[in-house]
């Protein structure tokens, strides 16, 4: 049931009215009768209405509406908005949360924004669950939504996602991620923490094959973020929830479908990784991210999913099928803007060998003398950035994930 407060008790029920001098005529007297027998209390009463109905206008009691919440944050660059009963709205500023002059959120204006971007039938699916996860679109973005219970009510996230895609020139990647690109089969990680720009990098992948290479894409998303049309190659979108009832399902009919590149949006169990590894050991093109914090990390992260007995078997399958992975994290640049820096491990040879026997140390090091291969640790990217000018010392130091060794960097002692 729909209540204003995460823990508060619903109403007691109303007090009844106050005795009048008025005498029901017999036959009211009767009606009543009548129709306490064919609607008996408590048989097949439908239960009370958990919100309220729509109302004629979306317009709010404040005069605010969602959309122009979304249009504000839109018009300013920001990445999410924040709106939840009894709070102020907020928006992420370049990864920090900032806060609005706009006054606190009652539950009539939370409703209202609800019905702004969500069916009935979502909001039903709400409020049985108290989690949705879902998306919607406007002229000028695309929003991805997560509605959710709190302590003080309900809450609500809107993620903006950009229309126009941009490019991996405009994004500054490096030159080997182009390079990756062009493989016909095997497994590629784009992997960091929520809100690292993950869906950004592999949508500028995506794109860049889309308008190269004559392909069949498949992508299995939920939801979908960045909408692909199709160019040179073919472009099937699917959503969890909508298009397909569970990742692992539609990644085992994507094999069916002629695919030459899948892309699924998340790897959150085993029957995924298992069926995305099968799917690159037959000669498929599969991408998907993971919230791991490095490349290394991710090779062991995959292997958790896994028993001790079944490790063996999955570190070769891995290292037969791995083409590369991409840890990735943003940090503020002098401008006020968000750049990308990047761990980015080549399945070479050496790596592959290294994967089978469990040595991810040696992995680790040679990274860091492997430029020829495309190689690259965040701590190299990120002293990139900052003798590009783009990032202050103190901004490498605090990203860095091992701040001695960015310190060592900066002072010219590696």
């Amino acid at each position: 049931m729909i209540q204003p407060q995460g823990c508060s008790l619903p109403p007691g029920p109303p007090a009844p009215p106050p005795p009048t001098s008025a005498t029901p005529r017999p036959t009211q007297i009767m009606q009543m009768q009548t129709e306490i027998k064919s609607n008996p209390p408590g048989k097949n009463a439908p239960p009370p209405p958990q919100i309220p109905p729509a109302p004629a206008t979306l317009k709010q009691p404040s005069g605010l509406t969602l959309a122009q919440l979304i249009q504000e944050a839109f018009d300013q660059g920001y990445s999410d908005v924040h709106v939840g009963i009894g709070e102020i709205p907020r928006f992420r500023n370049r990864g920090e949360i900032q806060m609005t002059n706009y006054p606190e959120v009652d539950k009539p204006t939370f409703i209202s924004w609800l019905r702004e971007i969500m069916t009935d039938a979502e909001i039903q699916r709400f409020q049985d669950t108290l989690e949705f996860d879902g998306a919607t679109q406007y002229e000028f973005a695309r929003i991805r939504v997560n509605v959710f219970d709190s302590l003080r009510g309900y809450a609500m996230v809107l993620r903006l996602i950009p229309l126009k895609i941009l490019s991996m020139d405009q994004l500054r990647l490096p030159p080997i991620f182009r390079d990756i690109c062009h493989y016909h089969k095997g497994f590629i990680l784009v992997t960091g923490p929520t809100g690292s720009g993950k869906s950004t990098t592999m949508a500028a992948m995506v794109d860049y094959i889309n308008r190269e290479m004559p392909k069949h894409i498949i992508t299995i998303e939920d939801p979908i973020e960045f909408v692909h049309p199709s160019r040179k190659s073919l472009i099937k979108q699917r959503e969890v929830g909508m298009h397909t009832l569970k990742f692992d399902n539609a990644l085992k009919a994507a094999l069916r479908e002629d695919p030459d590149l899948i892309l699924v949006g998340e790897m959150r169990d085993k029957e995924t990784v298992n069926t995305a590894l099968k799917a690159a050991q037959t000669g498929h093109l599969v991408m998907g991210t993971l919230h791991t914090n490095s490349a290394v990390k991710t090779i062991e992260r995959i292997l958790n999913f896994y028993s001790g007995d079944q490790q063996d078997a999955v570190r070769v399958a891995f290292s037969e099928s791995l083409v590369a992975i991409i840890a990735q994290g943003l940090c503020r640049t002098t401008d006020g803007k968000r750049a990308a820096f990047h761990d980015i491990l080549i399945n070479t040879e050496a790596v592959k060998e290294w994967i089978k026997d469990g040595k991810y140390d040696d992995i680790g090091e040679l990274m860091k003398q492997a430029g020829f291969d495309g190689m690259m640790t965040m701590n190299q990217s990120l002293f990139n950035l900052y003798q590009e000018g783009r990032i202050t010392e103190e901004t490498a130091i605090e990203m860095s994930p091992t701040p001695n060794e960015m310190m060592q960097f900066l002072r010219g002692r590696v």
